[in-house]
C-alpha cells in the first residue's frame, strides 16, 4: 500500500511553506495594486476582463507543464504544440469539425506516446520534447504556412461570455486552481502522481505501473495544452504556428514561481495559476508604467528572481 505521507511532506516547517506559497500571490497583488493605482478605471468588470483575458491560455499551458514537471521531466514542446492547435482550430474546426477533433485526439495520443518513448528508452525528456517541438512546428507550417484562418464564431462567442459577479477569466482561473488542487493534492491518484516524480521506486514497489502513470500524466498534459490552444485561437480569432513560442519558458517559469521544483513531486496547482496570471500581467504593467514592451521578458525574469530570492530567505529561517 502506498503511503501518502512519504510523498506529501518534505523537510521544513509548515509556517515556512505557507509563507513561501504566499509569495506569488503577494507579487500578483502588488502588480494589480500598481495597475489599479495608475488607472482606477481598470478596477471594473470590463477592465479586469481585459487585463486577465490573455492569462487563460497561459494558465492552461502552465497546468500542463506542471503535470510534466511533477514527474521530474520538462516539456520544451508545449509552445509549438499550442501553436499547432491554433492552426488546426483556425483551418479545420469550422469547416470540418470531425477532422479537427480527430487530429487533436491523435495529437494527444502522440503526447502520451512520448511518455512511453522516454520511459522505455530512458531518454532525457528535455531532448525528446525539444525534438517534438520541431515536429509540431513543422506540422503547423504544413497546415497553415502563415498566420490566418478563422476560429468558429461559436468558439469566440464562448470567450465573450459575461458570467455574473466576476469576469470569465477569473472564474476560469478559480476553476482551474480548484480542480487542479483536488486532482493533484487531494485525490488518491494525485498522491501516486507526485510519488512517481519524488520516489518512483516506492511507487513501483507499491504495485503501480510507472509507465501507466507517466502515460496518463502526459495524456492529461496534452489535453490541457489542447485547451490552451483552443482558447488562444478563440482570443486571437485565427491560427499562427509561431503564436506561442514564449509559452514554453513562461509555463516553466509559472510552475517554479508557483512553488514547483524540478526534482519532481513538488508542485502547487494554485501557485501555478497565480504564477501564470502574474507573468501575463507583466506586459500590462509595463504599458501602464509607459515602458517599452521589449522590457517584458526582463520584467518577467525580475519577478521570478525576486520571488525565488524571497522564497530562499523564508525557507532559510529555522522554525
Amino acid at each position: 500500500m502506498l503511503d501518502p505521507a512519504a510523498f506529501v511532506h518534505r523537510p521544513g516547517s509548515v509556517r515556512a511553506e505557507h509563507l513561501s506559497a504566499a509569495l506569488p500571490a503577494f507579487a500578483l497583488a502588488v502588480m494589480l495594486g500598481i495597475i489599479f493605482w495608475i488607472q482606477p478605471r481598470a478596477l471594473s468588470y470590463f477592465g479586469i476582463n481585459l487585463l486577465l483575458n490573455l492569462s487563460v491560455p497561459l494558465i492552461l499551458a502552465a497546468m500542463a507543464q506542471m503535470l510534466i514537471i511533477s514527474l521530474g521531466d520538462i516539456d520544451l514542446s508545449i509552445g509549438s504544440f499550442v501553436g499547432f492547435v491554433t492552426c488546426v482550430v483556425a483551418v479545420f474546426l469550422a469547416s470540418a469539425p470531425l477532422l479537427a477533433a480527430a487530429i487533436l485526439l491523435a495529437a494527444i495520443g502522440v503526447y502520451a506516446g512520448t511518455a512511453m518513448l522516454i520511459f522505455y528508452r530512458s531518454l532525457p525528456s528535455i531532448v525528446v520534447t525539444l525534438g517534438m517541438s520541431f515536429v509540431w512546428l513543422g506540422l503547423s507550417l504544413l497546415i497553415l504556412p502563415s498566420p490566418g484562418g478563422l476560429a468558429p464564431d461559436w468558439l469566440t462567442g464562448l470567450l465573450d461570455a459575461k458570467p455574473p459577479l466576476l469576469p470569465l477569466p477569473v472564474w476560469i482561473a478559480v476553476l482551474a486552481a480548484a480542480c487542479g488542487h483536488w486532482a493533484v493534492m487531494r485525490s488518491s491518484y494525485g498522491v501516486v502522481l507526485r510519488g512517481a516524480g519524488a520516489n518512483p521506486k516506492a511507487v513501483a514497489r507499491s504495485g503501480w505501473s510507472l509507465v501507466r502513470v507517466r502515460v496518463v500524466v502526459y495524456a492529461a498534459a496534452g489535453c490541457l495544452a489542447v485547451l490552451a490552444g483552443i482558447v488562444l485561437s478563440a482570443i486571437t480569432t485565427s491560427g499562427d504556428p509561431n503564436v506561442a513560442p514564449a509559452y514554453t519558458l513562461l509555463s516553466i517559469g509559472a510552475v517554479i514561481l508557483g512553488g514547483g521544483s524540478f526534482t519532481g513531486g513538488i508542485i502547487s496547482p494554485v501557485g501555478v495559476v497565480i504564477g501564470a496570471m502574474t507573468f501575463s500581467l507583466a506586459a500590462s504593467l509595463l504599458s501602464f508604467l509607459q515602458l517599452p514592451p521589449v522590457w517584458q521578458t526582463g520584467a518577467q525574469g525580475a519577478i521570478l528572481f525576486l520571488v525565488l530570492a524571497g522564497r530562499v530567505l523564508v525557507q532559510g529561517r529555522k522554525p
